[in-house]
């Protein structure tokens, strides 16, 4: 494949696979040429809407076949998808639309016991032209309705639209939380995007025919990329999840014939560690595919020879890279897989750097480094962030640190100083803290990731209350859980009187840890 943008990488799909089957999402199921054709549909009905390259179209809705179409056909445009978490809150959402400058949201209906329509506060409303709702649209625009403006486009019109994007175009723009507590917009482009995504699916070993069962979320690079777009370029069948559930996961192997699953370690160790894993067929696993966590030894051995996955890969990567970086092969050994995060993608420099910016000899530990195709084109609308995030030399600088072993490997020794990862989610500190301090009762917290059982990590809150208020823990989590994604929540919440803090006034988290 020699293409170089998304609409173009579609229709080599369409042209290559033809009528195998791309997407299976319930009572929806596409072949790659009907997949086309439908992405199509919907870049024409935006044409039909005003959308005009360069704008931001939202998407708010869970891995739905829904979600790719818009996704695809939004990219055919030149407009650029901003994808938005299923866990927001209103305020978060706002947030996004506001700063993204979002003139189009598409969105689930129902979903979760709500109708997300109702999330969108009145100042997203006003800044969005139209809402597109898939399913029951209420006052919004119905989803078929809006693709039926698709007829009123000639494809003429369309096919020029679609000529005019290139590999330098932005595709979409990730907002991503950052040590300031403030998300940034990471801005990628088609070839790039294009690019990474096929050096990976060769590194992980996904194939022709594979069956993919995509836990991770669209509104996440490992779930849009990786999983969707991954499979879409190698000809294999995607099957959307919506909400982890071991047992339903577990179904689904046995009953769709699921080949790959890729996902964070707790998506594994929930299937292995449930009461009926004995009783299902898991015979049509061939590939487990993680990162975004130390993985044991002892769970490679048994995704290996209790889930039966032949291939078990880990890596490591950031959204800033598209969410790639280094990946192990399949056919590493276990101690390999467990304790490095595998080598750098194809043509992408990674070295460790120390405090004076001199790069450091193999073996010893700095800040992790990358250059290279992966590098965003920036962040959304904030120069100072991108430049002081990518360096004059081109090196984008993680925050993490690491070693490279002997064998070239990434060892990753800490992760960005405060941030935890929570069942497979990037948790930053400082925006969970900025969420808290606007509660009423809440002059001071620190928040630190504490072990968790189920998800390797979750948020624990200290909190000093602002004189003459009160609130207990279970209020404050309460508020956390109406005001913040669920992921964010902290699940403790510790009520100080006051938090250990250095002569300069910054709280000492490690005292707190």
């Amino acid at each position: 494949m020699t293409v170089s943008t998304l609409p173009a990488c579609c229709a080599w799909a369409a042209r290559t696979y033809g009528d195998a089957p791309y997407i299976e999402d319930g009572d929806t199921k596409l072949s790659f040429r009907q997949f086309n054709a439908e992405r199509r549909r919907f870049a024409a009905a935006l044409l039909a809407s005003g959308v005009e390259p360069g704008d931001r179209v939202m998407i708010l809705a869970p891995n739905c076949a829904h979600w790719l179409i818009a996704a695809m056909g939004i990219a055919s445009i030149g407009a650029i998808m901003i994808p938005v978490s299923t866990r927001f809150t209103g305020r978060e959402i706002e947030d996004l639309a506001l700063r993204g400058g979002a003139r189009m949201i598409v969105s689930v209906g129902d979903f979760l016991k709500s109708y997300y329509p109702d999330l969108l506060t009145p100042a997203t409303r006003d800044q969005v032209n139209e809402v597109v709702v898939i399913g029951r649209a209420g006052h919004d625009t119905a989803w078929d309705d809006f693709m039926a403006r698709a007829g009123g486009v000639p494809d003429e019109t369309l096919a020029t639209h679609e000529d005019a994007v290139t590999g330098d175009t932005v595709s979409d723009i990730l907002f991503t939380s950052g040590t300031t507590g403030r998300s940034k917009g990471v801005m990628y482009a088609h070839k790039q995007f294009i690019d990474v995504v096929t050096a990976w699916t060769a590194r992980v070993g996904l194939r022709k025919g594979d069956r993919t069962l995509v836990i991770p979320p669209f509104f996440h690079a490992f779930g849009y990329r990786g999983g969707a777009i991954g499979s879409l370029i190698v000809g294999a069948t995607v099957l959307p999840h919506q909400a982890f559930d071991a047992g339903e996961v577990l179904e689904r192997v046995a009953r769709d014939r699921v080949t790959v699953i890729p996902g964070p370690p707790a998506i594994f160790q929930g299937m292995l560690n449930h009461p009926g894993f004995d009783q299902i067929d898991r015979s049509s696993l061939r590939l487990g595919i993680t990162g975004g966590a130390v993985i044991p030894s002892v769970l490679v051995e048994r995704m290996r020879n209790e889930l039966g996955c032949e291939g078990v890969c880990n890596g490591y990567g950031l959204t800033e890279c598209g969410g790639y970086g280094t990946m192990c092969n399949t056919t590493d050994p276990i101690d390999v897989v467990a304790k490095t995060a595998g080598p750098p993608m194809p043509s992408v420099e990674i070295e460790m750097m120390d405090e004076a910016g001199r790069i450091l000899p193999r073996g010893e530990t700095g800040e992790i480094v990358v250059r290279g195709y992966i590098v965003m084109q920036g962040y959304f609308d904030d120069p100072e962030a991108t430049a002081a995030t990518i360096d004059a030399e081109g090196w984008l600088h993680t925050g993490d640190v690491g070693r490279l072993d002997a064998a070239g490997n990434l060892v990753v020794e800490d992760r960005l100083k405060d941030m935890f990862i929570a069942g497979g989610f990037n948790c930053y500190p400082a925006e969970i803290e900025r969420i808290l301090s606007s509660h009423p009762a809440v002059g001071q917290a620190a928040v630190i990731g504490i072990p968790d059982a189920r998800l390797g990590e979750v948020g624990k809150a200290f909190v000093v209350l602002r004189p003459g208020t009160r609130a207990t823990p279970d209020e404050l989590i309460a508020w956390s859980r109406e005001n913040m994604a669920n992921y964010k929540v902290p699940r403790v919440v510790e009520i100080r009187a006051t938090l250990p803090v250095s002569p300069q006034g910054k709280v000492l988290k490690r005292e707190l840890a």
